[in-house]
């Protein structure tokens, strides 16, 4: 037993580092294929690019950030970050993630096609499914989580299919100023 058990510890540890081992803290990148490491190494730490495109955990700093997998921290990008799944904080002038957010997206443009929890703060924010507050011009959400709060020139929420009904709970598919569904 006292065998079996030292065996299975030591294969974790063997794990652990073998992952440890294929994440690195620094990347560096003109494009994803002209990096210091390739596209597919996970970055633990600081990611400095023009263009860069790793799973990563870190900083990213750069013109283009791009987050591939489940990636989190916080993306500083000049024009665009763009993930796959992303908890954090991305900031740039378009946010687009294909997958889940749990965070803060800041940007004139901000795109979420999965499911979006937090807060989304742009002159145009769409969200696939969201729960959390959108602050904008235009902001647009197709379905709702929970609790959605909109604040900007036009606000649509799809699933609000009745015009005051179910006030104080939801209050129309389309407002100005301010829009909720609870």
């Amino acid at each position: 037993m006292k065998r079996s058990i030292i065996a299975t510890l030591a294969l974790t540890l063997l794990a652990t580092a073998s992952v440890m081992a294929q994440a690195q803290p620094f990347q560096a990148s003109l494009t994803p294929d002209i990096a210091i490491y390739d596209s597919t190494t996970q970055i633990r730490g600081l990611t400095l690019s023009i263009w860069g495109e790793n799973p990563q955990h870190s900083l990213a700093l750069g013109i283009a950030n791009g987050m591939r997998g489940d990636s989190a921290g916080f993306s500083l990008g000049l024009l665009l970050n763009y993930a796959d799944d992303y908890k954090g904080v991305m900031w740039a002038c378009a946010n687009y993630t294909e997958g889940d957010v749990l965070g803060w997206q800041l940007a004139f443009l901000n795109y979420s096609g999965g499911s979006f929890t937090g807060v989304q703060t742009a002159w145009v924010n769409y969200a696939q499914r969201m729960k959390g507050l959108q602050f904008g011009l235009f902001n647009f959400v197709e379905d709702v989580d929970e609790a959605l709060v909109q604040i900007g020139l036009l606000n649509v929420i799809r699933p609000n299919r009745e015009w005051f009904n179910n006030f104080p709970d939801q209050v129309a598919p389309a407002m100005i100023f301010v829009n909720w569904r609870f």
